[in-house]
Formats: structure tokens, sequence, C-alpha cells
């Protein structure tokens, strides 16, 4: 009993956060903080808080995804995003057997260079953009193992042009996993925080709040790996909303039954647009196939003419003895996509 009281205390903390801070949109600033690094959780669909091994890449959108197993493992990722815009992340565990486990990692995304013009189309100077975010991570097991908390604080620091702010931000997760079933859930909340220092004046802007819900489940006798991610719960309407579309509604005209079959039609998209399936082939610990959809990555950016296979995302991961390098490729419309390079080293193995 002592044990489900901790358990609950702990989630109606996490959950205070639901009513202290703003909501999402597309008016976030910092919204370079959601945008994935791993090549292996980009082929799970870009985002994914319920996968619990030794892979220190997935810490980044979980915190209570860091364990022991992650000790003096190095993680380097590249993406080749859109219009020259590339993008990185390293990151670092140690464990303290006493205290629990720690992580720092650095994430930087650089826009490029631009030139600059004034009103009239004359060039002025030259100017570049980027952003960064530090991240200091920290997990503890509690309950004999069962669940795992944990933290992610992260100083955020912005220049675009010769507009600069810094800000804060935190994530806060729990995790718990139950490894005779195979069977594994978390709760996060992510970007809890505020701009210290805004780009101009006393404009302060929303962080990109969000909260998550996942559960991953691996087959006894087979070697797949099936996971659901429910994201941005705090907004239950994710779809967008066409300023130039006629506004169909009309107080005066009663609805009418194939207006009534539109409404649950809408109501189905609104529900999938929070959600995102991953799948993995494992056949052995040193090889994997993953693939993943996005709904609602699938629903903003697919052409009315041509679907193509915008939502899907696909990759592949080698070990070798301390080493691994994986690839993953998402497609985000039929005219491109992005291309993610990760590599780790596990420092912790004592032989080749």
């Amino acid at each position: 009993m002592n044990n489900l009281k901790k358990v609950l205390f702990i989630l109606i903390f996490l959950i205070k956060g639901v009513f202290s801070f703003s909501q999402i949109g597309g008016d976030n600033t910092y919204e370079f903080l959601n945008l994935t690094n791993s090549a292996r959780v980009a082929s799970l669909g870009g985002n994914q808080i319920s996968i619990k091994d030794n892979d220190l890449n997935f810490v980044f959108h979980n915190p209570a995804l860091l364990n022991a197993e992650m000790d003096k493992h190095i993680v380097l990722n590249y993406v080749n995003y859109f219009a020259d815009i590339n993008y990185y992340y390293v990151a670092y565990a140690q464990k303290f057997d006493s205290i629990g486990n720690f992580a720092f990692g650095i994430h930087h995304i650089n826009y490029g260079d631009f030139q600059g013009a004034n009103e009239n189309g004359q060039k002025t100077k030259k100017f570049s953009s980027s952003e960064y975010a530090f991240n200091l991570f920290y997990s503890r097991e509690i309950l004999d193992s069962l669940f795992t908390v944990g933290v992610n604080l992260k100083p955020i620091y912005s220049v675009l042009e010769n507009y600069m702010s810094y800000g804060i931000s935190s994530d806060f997760g729990i995790t718990y996993n139950n490894i005779k079933k195979l069977f594994t859930a978390s709760f996060v909340l992510k970007n809890i925080g505020t701009q210290i220092k805004p780009y101009y004046s006393s404009h302060y802007e929303d962080l990109p709040f969000d909260i998550q819900i996942g559960i991953t489940k691996k087959l006894e006798k087979a070697p797949f790996r099936f996971s659901f991610l429910f994201h941005h719960l705090n907004k239950l309407d994710m779809t967008y909303k066409n300023p130039n579309e006629k506004n169909k509604d009309n107080f005066f005209e009663e609805k009418t039954e194939k207006d009534e079959e539109i409404w649950w039609e809408d109501s189905g998209d609104k529900i999938l647009r929070h959600f995102i399936l991953g799948i993995e082939f494992l056949p052995s610990d040193n090889f994997f196939i993953s693939a993943g959809y996005n709904y609602q990555r699938r629903e903003e950016l697919k052409l009315e003419t041509k679907s193509g296979m915008t939502g899907i995302s696909f990759g592949f991961g080698v070990r070798i003895s301390r080493f691994q390098f994986s690839y993953a490729r998402a497609i985000y419309h039929v005219a491109g996509a992005s291309n993610h390079f990760s590599f780790s080293v596990n420092f912790n193995k004592k032989r080749l």
C-alpha cells in the first residue's frame, strides 16, 4: 500500500504541470526542441518514449529511460534536414551506484547563412542563425525497480540574426517496466519552462509543451516489438484550420444526416493525429530493422492529389562489439525526406 501511495504521489505531481503551462500551437518558440536526433527514433515515427534498452538516444525523449546499462555510453547524431539546415546531438551517460544515473547532452541546430536585405531590396550584410539546448539528465529506479523516474533540465540559447534569446525548460518522465511480460509503459511531460530573455522587448513566447503516453510490447515467441505513442494530449484538436476555407457552419441551418457522418469522420481524424506507431524486427542483439507511421505528419504534409509515402519512416542498425551505427529516412513530403545518422560507442565494454 505504501508503494502504491508513492506512485500516485509522483503521478499527481507530474500531472499538476498540465494546468500550469501554456498549450501548443503554431506560435511556440524553441520549436527545435521537438526535432528527432536519433536515427532509430526517426525510423519509429519520429518519437518514442517507452522502449527500454541500452540505447542512450531514447533518453532525449524520456529521461526515465536512462538506466545503468547506459553507463559510459556516448552517442553522436547528425541529421541532414531541409533547405541546407543541419543539426547535431551528442550525449554521454554515467552511473553512480549510491545516487542514480546521470547523462549530459548538447543539441545544436544550424540554420545556415543568409543574405540580408533592406526594405528596398538592397543587399546588406550576411548573417547566420543557430540554437542550442544543453540537456542534463537524471534518473533513479524505485519500487523494486518496476518504476523509473527521470528529469531533464534544459538551458536554451538561441540567436536568429541580431535577435538573441535564452530560456530554461525541463522534461519529467516515469516509466513502468515489466521484464517478465516484455511490457513497458511511460508517461512524460515535455518542455515545461519559460523564456528568461525574449527575442524582443518583454514579448515572452510559450514553449512547445507536450503530454505523452507510450506503451511498448515485445512478442514472446517472435522477434518483433510494437510501440504506440500518444502525443500532445494537452490539446485534443490537432487539426489545422485553413483561414482561406469558407466557414461551413450556419447557425440557421439544421444539421443533416450527412453532416453527422462528417462529424464522426472528423472525430476519428482528431484522435489519430495524436498517434504514432513503431515496429521493430529484432532477429539478434546486433541488428534491427524498424519502421514507423506518423499520422499527423501524413495528414498535414501530403498532397491532395498524391500522398506517396508521406508519414512513413524506416531504418536499420548494426552493432559490432562496442560500436553501433544506425540510419533512418523519414519521409515528410513527396518532394523530400530527412536522413538521420547515429553512431554510438560503449566505453564500458572491456573487450573488442
